[in-house]
């Protein structure tokens, strides 16, 4: 009997992951990504010998042995990779010197936070507590398999697993960074405990267990960025007997009846499969290539706007000065607001990678701004002269602000690259230039927890992966959606799933 086709629509981490199952799986894959790189949104790239990253800042499944360690082995990505883990997440800076600095270690982090205000003692142990509770929480639990797949012995273990946490995952699940700064009393940590872990709505449980991971080693940064870890799984699939086509984008998933059975490209080929998983944007997929036809109410209602994305501007810089002294990132507090790109900046953060040699030429250093931005703003002014100025301008207000925080640095600067959301659009056709699907907020949470369907109502032989059905997207959960598509369609070709190690 021939072997069955699955066709998967980008290269990103979700689809290359999809792409590695179905061949361990005895599936003929092919995968079609309409640029010319794999990786999707797991990107970086290369400037005058410096590499700038625009993805990965920890990577869930770095430490060996631990949740997510495994797939990875499986997908080829961390064998022989060296992995970086900080001590500390980041720090946040008034402008009158005072810093608070997210420890990984909960005992430190307790510490820290007692010294700069006694007053907050009780509240520093409730937080410590909280990531000591999820230091031993296997997040990958929740993606291991399908909840539609889900027998006796999987809901048994699932409970298992589960039920020591819940009353943590209740107690930090729906509380924002936000919401829970304002219970402190001291003035400077109530404005710098939001800005501790990328964003005020996200959500304390996300935020805990992030640093319970970084403080078990399991959320190291690895050597060589995005690009070069997305190349590593690009070459496990094409070990694996798979095909990509590079600069092949699908106009089109083609159905007959209430079964999809191909794509077409935007050069009019065709190409016909036995399945079909969409492991790109999320609102591209079901709107246009499918045109509106396979859709709910819940599924209009979760693509009409009113979901928090995050959509982003970085600038980065090329400095040739050696900047490894310095903390690999920072956020300043602002005394008076900044106007940036249409909207008041009351913070700067200040990435600092020389953590990884690998990134700058010996004794330079790669800086990069990286903040929220409205998509509408640089949608509108999108095409003309003043894109290009604005970009510039945002830059210029960077490398001034860098100045005051490292004197001497505007001469030494050789290269500066700006992303704006149309950049990420651009390249990945990701709707809004979204980095991270839906973002993780007390407003997502429960979308996260109870997961979001790899299929669409009334279509057979379709499956989504990727951070559209993954809310909070980070590159793990990515990669494990990719695997649950493979897992759903082995249960509906009447075949076990395995998986081997790279």
């Amino acid at each position: 009997m021939a072997e069955k086709k699955i066709i998967i629509i980008g290269a990103g981490i979700a689809g290359l992951a999809a792409g590695c199952y179905a061949q361990m799986n005895g599936f003929q894959s092919e995968i079609f990504e309409l640029h010319n790189l794999p990786g999707g949104l797991c990107m970086a790239w290369e400037r005058k010998g410096y590499i700038f990253d625009g993805c990965i800042h920890y990577l869930f499944g770095s430490g060996a042995g631990q949740p997510f360690h495994a797939m990875w082995e499986e997908l080829g990505a961390v064998q022989n990779r060296p992995m970086i883990n900080h001590e500390e997440f980041m720090r946040v800076t008034s402008s009158d010197g005072k810093t608070l600095i997210a420890y990984c270690d909960p005992d430190r982090l307790e510490g820290h936070i007692s010294e700069i205000s006694p007053a907050d003692a009780p509240r520093a142990k409730e937080l410590a507590q909280g990531i000591r509770h999820f230091t031993k929480f296997d997040m990958s639990i929740l993606n291991k398999t399908p909840r539609s797949l889900m027998g006796m012995q999987d809901w048994q273990e699932f409970g298992s697993k589960m039920t020591p946490f819940l009353g943590v995952m209740a107690k930090w699940g729906m509380v924002s960074a936000q919401d829970y700064a304002n219970r402190f009393k001291d003035p400077f940590l109530r404005k710098a405990i939001p800005h501790i872990f990328g964003w005020p709505e996200i959500t304390m449980m996300t935020a805990v267990m992030l640093l319970a991971y970084m403080h078990n080693k399991n959320a190291g940064f690895p050597v060589g960025a995005s690009l070069e870890f997305a190349r590593a799984i690009e070459q496990r699939y094409l070990q694996l007997g798979g095909v990509i086509h590079y600069r092949s984008q699908v106009e089109k998933i083609l159905t007959e009846g209430h079964r999809a059975v191909g794509i077409r490209l935007y050069n009019d080929e065709v190409h016909r499969a036995d399945y079909i998983i969409s492991a790109a944007d999320g609102r591209s997929t079901i709107f246009d290539m499918l045109g509106g036809e396979f859709v709910n109410r819940k599924i209009k209602r979760m693509y009409d706007g009113h979901l928090p994305i995050y959509s982003l501007v970085q600038i980065s810089l090329g400095v040739a000065q050696d900047f490894s002294h310095e903390p690999h990132w920072v956020t300043y507090l602002l005394d008076q607001p900044m106007i940036i790109a249409g909207q008041k900046r009351l913070e700067i953060g200040v990435k600092n990678y020389c953590f990884d040699p690998t990134l700058a030429p010996a004794g330079k250093s790669v800086i990069e701004l990286i903040m929220p931005t409205q998509y509408s703003y640089w949608k509108n002014i999108y095409g003309h002269r003043l894109y290009d100025t604005e970009q510039t301008q945002v830059s210029d207000i960077f490398i001034d602000f860098l100045e005051k925080v490292y004197p001497g640095i505007k001469g030494s600067i050789e290269v500066v690259d700006e992303a704006t959301p149309l950049s990420y659009e651009r390249y990945t056709n990701n709707w809004q230039g979204s980095t991270c699907g839906f973002l993780m907020t007390k407003q997502t949470m429960p979308m996260s927890v109870m997961g979001v369907d790899k299929t669409l109502p009334g279509l057979q032989n379709f499956y989504m992966a990727g951070q559209w059905v993954e809310p909070g997207g980070s590159v793990s959960l990515a990669a494990a959606s990719g695997r649950n598509a493979i897992q759903l369609i082995c249960h509906a070709a009447g075949k076990p799933f395995v998986s081997t190690t790279a």
